[in-house]
């Protein structure tokens, strides 16, 4: 019976579900909440400290009730975030701070004003005056009991189970400073009239009953407020990017309805509706463009630097600013359909991932805090048997719980994170999860698809060659006349380059037009019979027209001749095109030490074209989505780490067996679903913008995690053996949490080197090895010429 029971709850759907945890405040408080859910029989959690968020894998059967009153009964409080906190949950926290009564701020300003004089009389003995102690203790009463209220309250709960965290510590800290204070000037004889204290940097006997350590007691409470209150501050810049994709959404749209228009708000916006987007208003959603033209600003979207021109027919993105004229677009996609709900999904998504490094962090931190009451004990106890006065034995031990900070252990890695993925998110790369950026730092070898990948996808007119004493323009203008009834990707392109050529003006009227399967178009244009399509057997061409179909298969481009009244007059040359930073991607790749490789399903001949203009060396060609896979696998059994980067459903297998899959953002939904990295911007810089700021952010958790246990490995022999004083340990606590993320904001700022430019260098080298557009995919142009 029991092994049916498992089979069955081992069938049981899987649900994931976020919740919002507060009352956290180190990385012990981390641990204890993903133990405590742990417990639960199928049920697996990760908790991010930055975040406060933390999700949760479990059975169908159990419900989010069940798990926020586990959450609850570790001492800490949960709830389901609400659809407006998905997006802000920052500002959802700070605003539920705020209505639960004072605030930190407030709380930290009354700390201050309250503990300032009695630091400065216990620091400077000349100030002592008669019965200064007794002022000094009447305001550190409401300081250990209101002030560090909180700190106490905590580990209350910790306590009632049977867990210690920071607050602990701290709580400790206060509390036997205080008592000691109380005890020497109700018995030790600090109460007496004109008693006098001298101050030290290293704490020193002072005489044993006689001295006080108020200081310690308002001081420890300060700083560490001090220290939180500026956590939070900076907390909130690593999350910034987030809610800046939150806020690019425009907040209402005017929607056409005849000649007039109507305001309304964006929710009530549905699939098919069409809008008006004014000059410097906001694309309201997903749509295409029905009338009018404009540039596009995608700058915050996907962080393409300059303006995208669109015209009737036009996809545009929710978010993009309108830099020109009127446009009338009709929508999409709305909702959490759009790419910029995506976008925000994929971000939010990241950021509540756990990389392999921060969960070791977060265990060290789990038995961190225990071992630390445990050395303060042991502190205590060895300076009393050693004959020590108390004060120094107490100082000591007070010093050690003031001083250890796990905070700084627990922020070191997500608060990097944070800021990285963000960051990430505003140079066109979504990753995600931590676990990404983690794989991608160690990627040795980059397999590219080509089509929609190295190159747009999109075929366009790469050569134009005529007759003798024919105008090209002409001649392109008639096959264009012809080519705009088709809706052939080739006769699309001829099309396009016709109205290029005219700016955009009318093409001639077509007559009896034709359209011939295997052969081509024909029509009638300005009184002259056209033909334009494949090169027909017997076709006789001069010498310059034989040459450019040579040259264009050569290219692998797909070459169609122009015929006016039974004479051919020109050949046109079409093909993919290169994107334009696809070559000096690559010489970045190699520079940073990453080996490119091309791998497609197109001919040899189409694939060396590609490869020749990017620098590539490595070629496999004629390539099944099978055998792009086994190519990945026989990679990776040779010892190397393997990115795929690619577009098409044909990538996804390839994608998924990679060590780290990287999937164009203009690609297929199945593309996009098997990568762990999405390139918003479709450009291949991006590729190593994601590889340095990833290894920059590696960098800095390195740095962090440094300072965390170095931190620890000085400053708690130092406290145990006396040489620190426990205000000074409080500040030193504070420091170290709030210089952690500090340095993690630093990469909200970074610009990878060669970001948003191309060099001249680069430009000139790929001119020089081949002026023509990359080749076509020969499988489509295979097929396009069947149904001429």
């Amino acid at each position: 019976m029991t092994t049916v029971d498992q089979r069955e709850a081992a069938d049981e759907p899987e649900a994931t579900t976020d919740l919002l945890v507060g009352g956290m405040t180190c990385a012990a408080c981390v641990g204890r909440v993903e133990k405590k859910l742990g417990r639960v029989e199928g049920v697996t959690a990760t908790v991010n400290l930055a975040t406060g968020w933390a999700r949760v894998s479990h059975p169908a059967s159990v419900t989010a009730q069940e798990l926020i009153s586990v959450v609850e009964s570790a001492g800490y409080t949960a709830e389901l975030p609400q659809p407006a906190e998905d997006q802000h949950a920052d500002a959802a926290r700070e605003q539920r701070d705020a209505d639960a009564g004072i605030g930190d701020r407030g709380r930290l300003l009354i700390t201050a004003l309250l503990s300032l004089p009695v630091l400065l009389l216990s620091m400077v003995p000349a100030l002592q005056f008669t019965n200064w102690q007794w002022l000094c203790f009447n305001l550190a009463v409401p300081v250990v009991g209101w002030s560090a209220w909180p700190f106490h309250e905590r580990a209350l709960k910790g306590l009632k189970h049977a867990t210690a965290t920071m607050d602990t510590l701290v709580s400790l800290g206060v509390l036997a400073s205080f008592a000691w204070s109380t005890y020497a000037l109700l018995f030790g004889g600090a109460g007496q009239p004109g008693m006098r204290m001298p101050f030290s940097l290293v704490p020193e006997a002072g005489g044993g009953g006689a001295h006080l350590y108020l200081e310690a007691a308002v001081s420890v409470p300060l700083f560490v407020l001090t220290g939180r209150y500026l956590e939070e501050r900076a907390k909130q810049g690593t999350g910034s990017a987030l809610r800046a994709l939150a806020e690019l959404g425009a907040k209402d749209v005017e929607l056409r309805e005849g000649e007039q228009g109507r305001r309304v708000p964006v929710s009530a916006l549905r699939v098919g509706q069409e809008f008006l987007v004014r000059p410097g208003e906001k694309v309201a959603t997903d749509g295409v463009v029905s009338d009018g033209s404009s540039a596009l600003d995608l700058s915050l979207v996907t962080g393409e630097s300059v303006p995208v021109e669109v015209g009737p027919g036009a996809d545009v993105v929710g978010g993009a600013v309108n830099a020109g004229g009127l446009l009338v677009v009709r929508a999409t996609a709305v909702g959490a359909d759009t790419q910029l709900a995506r976008i925000t999904k994929l971000v939010s998504d990241a950021q509540a991932g756990k990389a392999r490094i921060q969960r070791l962090a977060d265990a060290v931190a789990g038995v961190f805090v225990p071992a630390i009451v445990t050395v303060a004990c042991t502190v205590l106890g060895f300076w009393l048997g050693a004959g020590a006065d108390a004060s120094v034995a107490v100082t000591a031990a007070v010093a050690v719980l003031v001083v250890a900070c796990p905070c700084a252990l627990g922020l070191a890695t997500p608060t990097a994170f944070m800021a990285a993925t963000g960051r990430g998110a505003q140079l066109g790369v979504l990753l995600r999860g931590p676990e990404a950026l983690e794989r991608l730092r160690h990627i040795d070898t980059v397999v590219f698809d080509k089509t929609g990948t190295l190159t747009t996808g999109r075929m366009t007119l790469a050569a134009t060659t005529v007759t003798a004493g024919e105008d090209a323009s002409a001649i392109l203008r008639l096959a264009g006349a012809v080519e705009y009834g088709s809706e052939h990707p080739i006769g699309r392109a001829v099309a396009a380059a016709a109205r290029h050529a005219v700016d955009g003006g009318p093409l001639p009227v077509v007559a009896d037009f034709r359209a011939v399967p295997g052969v081509g178009v024909s029509g009638r244009v300005d009184g002259h019979e056209v033909v334009v399509g494949r090169p027909r057997p017997g076709t006789p061409l001069e010498g310059d027209l034989r040459q450019a179909l040579d040259d264009a298969h050569a290219s692998a481009h797909t070459a169609v001749i122009v015929e006016r009244d039974g004479r051919p007059v020109g050949v046109l040359a079409v093909g993919d095109t290169l994107r334009p930073t696809s070559y000096s991607a690559v010489r970045r790749l190699r520079k940073l030490g990453i080996e490119p490789i091309l791998v497609t399903g197109d001919g040899q001949a189409a694939a060396r074209a590609v490869a020749g203009q990017v620098g590539i060396d490595e070629v496999h060609a004629e390539v099944s989505p099978e055998g792009k896979t086994d190519i990945v696998a026989k990679l990776r059994d040779d010892g190397r780490r393997v990115a795929v980067i690619g577009d098409g459903v044909n990538d996804a297998a390839a994608l998924a067996s990679a060590d780290l899959g990287i999937a164009m953002g203009g690609g297929t939904d199945a593309a996009i679903g098997a990568a762990d990295i999405t390139l918003v911007r479709e450009d291949m810089q991006a590729v190593v913008d994601a590889v340095q700021l990833t290894r920059r952010t590696l960098g800095t958790i390195r740095a962090n995690l440094a300072w965390a246990f170095g931190y620890n490995a000085v400053t708690v022999p130092l406290a145990a053996t006396g040489w620190l004083n426990p205000m000074f340990a409080a500040v030193a606590m504070s420091a170290s949490s709030v210089l952690v993320v500090a340095n993690s904001l630093r990469l909200r700022a970074y610009s990878p080197a060669g970001h948003g430019r191309r060099s001249a260098s680069a430009s000139a080298s790929a001119d020089k090895s081949d002026p023509t557009p990359a080749a076509a995919d020969s499988d489509t142009t295979s097929s396009l010429e069947e149904i001429r």
